[in-house]
């Protein structure tokens, strides 16, 4: 015995799959009212999940353009509510501060996740030998310590 109304429910995997298709394709205009749409999905987890995959998109297409700021803002609004994700933009916007050479800590390199550590010690955008250096001496994991190792050891590329 089926019901005509569940059967015609997507389940959370097409769902899934139909919000990253959305916010892939989403205007700048509308982004914030459609990830405040897929928050509201029944399940948390898998609207978090699909959000966080497209601020992680978002923010390292954004990374070093100043638009960074104003989209980061608005997001923060949008997912206030939301520990994971607002620890993660956090961690992006320190991404973007540690690769434009803005002022920052030890502290927030050497308090950050894990997945923060390895982000920063494998990112093409960061550059600062003092990052690198706090990472190969003091990342959480052998792999954020042996891949800023590698980075700091590299012959310089030319531009």
């Amino acid at each position: 015995m089926t019901d005509p109304h569940i059967d015609q429910e997507p389940d959370e995997h097409l769902r899934y799959r139909r919000y990253l298709k959305l916010l892939e394709e989403v205007t700048e205009t509308d982004e914030i009212q459609l990830v405040t749409t897929v928050l509201r999905d029944q399940d948390e987890t898998m609207a978090e999940s699909a959000v966080n995959h497209h601020l992680g998109r978002r923010a390292a297409q954004l990374l070093t353009d100043p638009a960074f700021t104003t989209w980061a803002q608005a997001l923060a609004t949008a997912i206030t509510d939301r520990p994971f994700l607002t620890r993660r933009l956090h961690e992006w916007t320190l991404l973007r501060t540690i690769a434009l050479d803005e002022p920052w800590t030890a502290q927030d390199l050497t308090t950050a996740s894990d997945w923060f550590q390895r982000t920063a010690s494998s990112s093409q955008f960061i550059t600062s030998h003092h990052a690198l250096s706090l990472l190969a001496e003091q990342g959480r994991t052998r792999r954020v310590r042996n891949t800023a190792n590698r980075r700091l050891n590299q012959p310089k590329q030319p531009r």
